[in-house]
C-alpha cells in the first residue's frame, strides 16, 4: 500500500511507492569517462589551461603550478558575475537586478578521479577545508546574501564531459527559495516548542535507529523519513549550529570521514551512480534588524547536506502535482547501506 509522509524540515508530502519497490540492483548504472589524465584540464600538470586559482591548498608556494592538494578557480562559463553594482528596478510590474554573483570551481583532487568516494579522507578533509574558506571569503562581500556549494557527478546530475573531481560555489544576491522555506518552518516550530526543528529530528531518528546509516562522533547520515528519491541521504552535524563554516578541526575530520564513507558505500551498492550533493547553510546575517528569521536563526536552523543519487527521473504527475514519488522506502535504503 502507498504511504503518503510529510517532511518536517520543510512541509511537502512525498509517495513512498512500495507497490513499485525497486532495489539496489534495479538501479545499477556505470558513469562512462570522456576524458583522460592526458586531455583534462585539471589534472595536475595542466594548470595553465584553467583560470588562474583563487585560492589552493599546496604543499609548493608557487601558485598555478603543480603541488597541489585543491584548487579553487573561477567557473570559465559563469551563471553570475562578480563584476558590476548590484541594482534592484522595476520593469512594469515585475522585479529585475544585475546578475551579480560569484561562480567558482572547486577542483577536489589533482589525480584523475571523478567520484569522491575514491578520495581519500585526508582528501576529502582539504575539500572541505577550502569549502569553508571560499564560503568565509565570499561572506565579505556586501553585494552576497548566500552561498551555495554543490556538486554534480555523473551524466544524468548534470556534470559536464570532463570526468575530474570537482564541486561549484555559487555566491547569490538573494536567498534561495527552498533555503527560506526551511528557514520560516524551522523559525515557526522553535516559536512554538523553543528547540531546533533538526535537533529533534535527529534525536528521534537515532533512538529508532532504522533509518541512519552511519552514525560517528560529531555527524549521523540518514535516509529522510520523507525521503523524495531512492537512497537519498541527509548528513547532519550532531552539535546545532546553523554556519557550515563554524565546523571545529575535529568536526571537519569527523565529516570528511564519513563523507568518504557512505560514497564509498553508494558507489558499491548502486554501481557508481550519478549523484547530486548540496550544501544547505544559513545565510549571511548583516541585516539583524529586519524581521523574520533573522531574529532566531543561530537558534533555529541547523545546517546539513543533502545527497541524492539519480536513480529515478520526475514526470508530469511530479512536476504538476509537486508531489515526488520514491520507489524505494527510506528504511530499506539505509539497510541496504548499513549492511553493505
Amino acid at each position: 500500500m502507498p504511504e503518503l509522509r510529510k517532511d518536517p524540515l520543510i512541509g511537502r508530502w512525498v509517495i513512498i511507492s512500495t507497490e513499485r519497490a525497486k532495489r539496489p540492483i534495479d538501479f545499477v548504472m556505470s558513469t562512462p569517462s570522456s576524458e583522460t589524465q592526458n586531455t583534462c584540464p585539471f589534472c595536475e600538470g595542466h594548470e595553465a589551461e584553467t583560470q588562474p586559482e583563487i585560492f589552493a591548498i599546496r604543499s609548493t608556494a608557487t601558485p598555478n603550478g603543480p603541488g597541489w592538494s585543491v584548487r579553487v578557480i573561477p567557473n570559465i562559463n559563469p551563471i553570475l558575475r562578480i563584476e558590476g553594482e548590484l541594482t534592484r528596478r522595476a520593469k512594469g510590474m515585475f522585479d529585475v537586478m544585475q546578475g551579480i554573483g560569484a561562480h567558482e570551481l572547486l577542483i577536489e583532487t589533482p589525480q584523475h578521479l571523478g567520484n569522491l568516494a575514491d578520495l581519500s579522507v585526508e582528501q576529502v578533509q582539504h575539500v572541505l577545508q577550502a569549502a569553508v574558506h571560499r564560503i568565509q571569503d565570499l561572506e565579505r562581500d556586501p553585494r552576497f546574501r548566500y552561498v551555495l556549494w554543490f556538486k554534480n557527478y555523473g551524466d544524468i546530475a548534470g556534470s559536464s564531459r570532463i570526468a575530474h573531481a570537482r564541486s561549484q560555489l555559487i555566491a547569490t544576491p538573494v536567498t534561495p527559495k527552498r533555503v527560506k522555506e526551511e528557514l520560516v518552518v524551522a523559525r515557526r516550530y522553535f516559536e512554538d516548542k523553543e528547540r531546533c526543528l533538526t535537533c529533534d529530528v535527529l534525536s528521534q531518528e537515532q533512538q529508532l535507529k532504522d533509518r541512519v546509516v552511519l552514525d560517528s562522533s560529531f555527524v549521523t547520515v540518514l535516509c529522510p523519513f520523507a525521503s523524495r528519491f531512492p537512497f537519498e541521504l541527509c548528513i547532519l552535524p550532531k552539535r546545532h549550529a546553523c554556519d557550515f563554516a563554524s565546523l571545529q578541526p575535529e568536526e571537519l575530520a569527523d565529516l570528511a570521514a564519513a563523507m568518504q564513507q557512505v560514497f564509498a558505500r553508494l558507489k558499491r551498492v548502486l554501481g557508481d551512480p550519478s549523484y547530486n550533493f548540496v550544501l544547505h547553510t544559513a545565510p549571511f546575517r548583516r541585516h539583524r534588524a529586519k524581521v523574520g528569521y533573522w531574529k532566531t536563526i543561530e537558534d533555529d536552523y541547523h545546517w546539513h547536506l543533502e545527497c541524492i543519487p539519480r536513480l529515478t527521473r520526475m514526470a508530469g504527475f511530479e512536476w504538476g502535482s509537486g508531489f515526488y514519488i520514491n520507489p524505494t522506502p527510506p528504511e530499506e535504503a539505509a539497510h541496504y547501506l548499513r549492511e553493505e
